[in-house]
């Protein structure tokens, strides 16, 4: 008899369910935001607030961040990684499920980007954003990068700014009717300006590396800031861009549950 519960014993067990990954469940708090130990190769003596009074910080990146350490890169103040999935509507970036699964598996709130084509419709970039970037819970809401590619060997069309809003409106209302969540939109203080990016009226993500948003985009309201171009992470070779979160790790924890994906 005693042998018969061992084995019922170890059968139940067997049986039971797995705990999902840090990050990866349905429910529960989210991880904990970790103290930034971060470091720049090109430090600048901020005027405005500095980067290091905020709480939450994070990363973006691409192919180009070569093998990335996610466990080193979490416990050293990676919180959020927004990730390079595709740009145009043929273009996809080869580390993006490597980076995103890697994140997630180590506690990392992963998240995925688009880099946008002006010599492509907006629609095709959107369906080939969709074709590329599962739905997966609790990720991140998508990013729409609008900025100019200066380096692009094959488009460098600079459309009005109203044709601009007007392609981006049709993007971001197609990802957001698939996603559940409306994009965030990551763009730089040149494009911002020229292109009247406020009157979208979305959440934003600002780049400025030479001052705090506040004075790069007097009255812009922002939820993250790209603040160093040349930040040094541990677990990531080389250069890599440095953000962080407005708010406080309670902030976080709240837009985390009413913004990432179901």
């Amino acid at each position: 008899m005693r042998i018969l519960y061992i084995i019922l014993a170890l059968t139940l067990v067997a049986c039971a369910p797995r705990p999902a990954p840090v990050g990866m469940g349905q429910g529960g708090p989210f991880p904990a935001a970790t103290r930034a130990n971060f470091s720049d190769a090109d430090p600048h003596p901020f005027t405005g607030r500095n980067p290091g009074g905020y709480r939450v910080h994070g990363i973006d990146a691409s192919r180009w961040q070569g093998a990335i350490d996610w466990p080193t890169a979490r416990a050293n103040g990676v919180n959020f990684a927004y990730l390079k999935a595709t740009e145009g509507g043929d273009r996809r970036d080869p580390k993006f499920t490597e980076y995103f699964t890697g994140a997630q598996r180590a506690g990392v709130i992963p998240g995925a980007y688009h880099f946008f084509y002006f010599c492509t419709d907006a629609r095709t970039q959107a369906r080939w954003f969709i074709e590329n970037v599962p739905r997966t819970p609790r990720a991140l809401p998508p990013v729409l990068d609008l900025e100019w590619n200066h380096r692009s060997p094959t488009c460098t069309n600079r459309p009005s700014p109203d044709h601009v809003r007007r392609e981006a409106r049709i993007f971001i209302d197609i990802i957001a009717r698939h996603y559940g969540q409306r994009p965030v939109i990551y763009t730089t203080p040149d494009f911002w300006d020229r292109n009247a990016i406020a009157q979208l009226g979305e959440e934003t993500w600002l780049r400025a590396v030479a001052d705090h948003p506040s004075k790069v985009y007097p009255g812009a309201r922002w939820t993250f800031w790209q603040y160093s171009g040349t930040g040094l992470v541990p677990g990531i070779q080389g250069k890599v861009d440095l953000n962080t979160f407005v708010g406080s790790p309670a902030d976080w924890q709240a837009w985390l549950a009413a913004r990432t994906l179901r």
